[in-house]
């Protein structure tokens, strides 16, 4: 029931037939949960208790496509949230700050007068909904990171793709910690560490089919599976200001070279107060030495028991 011809592709995908369908199939699978979230909201409404249950709605990763789940970009990382509790919050508000899903737990506590143990890391969103603080009332920055996600490298390595990164208002710094593996999984599913394993952190579709198989069509089709696919550099710098969808890392730019260091060592910092193991030596922690028993995307050759 959707016109394919008026779907908005991402930036970093061909504007061809293919992907404009694919990506119609998860718009039509956000419409249903639209309407299944709207048939809750009105059972709440039937039994009286609507205007004092919160509804979170929210997701844990960017959509299932290359360059999406699994990456660090916007594309990845940035999941939309909504709040409704009409007894405590105002309708129709936007906020802008920053918001980690770390802050959902003392959140639920403190609305529900619970004590937020010091062990939590979030932060209580309430003063941010439910006071004029807003903005004021949420982070100025947020941090996201990534280890392993399926066991999709060359064998005989279990590893994934180490990244860390941190997200202002004008810039996106990503910290690649294997710049020599494939971001997304080796290309080479025949020496992938489960047999067949393909790509194996994205997702399988017809977009990620597409790229890979239209790859030397030209230059924009190359490009386009670079971006999602092909190696990246250690450290990754966008621009926001001038290139909100970052497909043009400026970390090599001498230009930017004080904001570059700046949230290098910010993002560091952070991470050394919170005892991450990539940055604090004192918590070492070996991730890719731990088994992993799961599967991955499989090349469509492969025969899946």
């Amino acid at each position: 029931g959707m016109n394919v011809d008026r779907i908005k592709l991402f930036p970093f995908m061909p504007d061809v037939h293919e992907l404009r369908s694919d990506l119609a199939d998860y718009y039509f699978e956000v419409q249903r949960f639209d309407s299944d979230v709207a048939a809750a909201l009105k059972l709440l409404e039937e039994i009286g208790e609507a205007d004092n249950t919160i509804v979170v709605i929210t997701g844990d990763h960017g959509f299932p496509f290359p360059r999406g789940k699994s990456n660090l970009y916007d594309s990845g990382a940035r999941v939309p949230l909504a709040v409704r509790w009409p007894d405590k919050i105002k309708s129709h508000q936007v906020l802008n700050g920053f918001v980690s899903l770390t802050d959902l737990a003392p959140t639920f506590l403190a609305a529900a007068g619970a004590k937020i143990p010091a062990a939590m890391t979030g932060t209580n969103l309430l003063p941010a909904l439910t006071t004029p603080r807003g903005d004021d009332a949420l982070r100025p920055y947020v941090l996201t990171g990534k280890e392993r996600h399926v066991p999709s490298q060359e064998a005989p390595d279990y590893g994934g793709y180490p990244m860390r990164a941190i997200r202002t208002p004008d810039f996106l710094y990503i910290r690649n910690y294997t710049p020599a593996r494939w971001p997304n999984g080796t290309p080479n599913y025949r020496q992938a560490t489960i047999p067949g394993v393909w790509y194996g952190d994205t997702d399988n579709g017809p977009s990620k089919t597409y790229l890979i198989d239209h790859q030397d069509d030209d230059a924009i089709h190359r490009r386009a599976y670079e971006l999602s696919f092909g190696k990246r550099p250690a450290e990754e710098l966008y621009d926001l200001r001038t290139d909100p969808d970052q497909l043009v890392n400026v970390a090599a730019n001498p230009a930017y070279a004080a904001p570059l260091k700046e949230l290098s060592s910010r993002l560091t910092a952070d991470l050394v107060a919170t005892r991450d193991p990539r940055e604090d030596p004192s918590h070492a922690f070996d991730f890719d030495r731990v088994p992993y028993t799961g599967n991955g995307p499989r090349h469509p050759s492969t025969t899946q028991k």
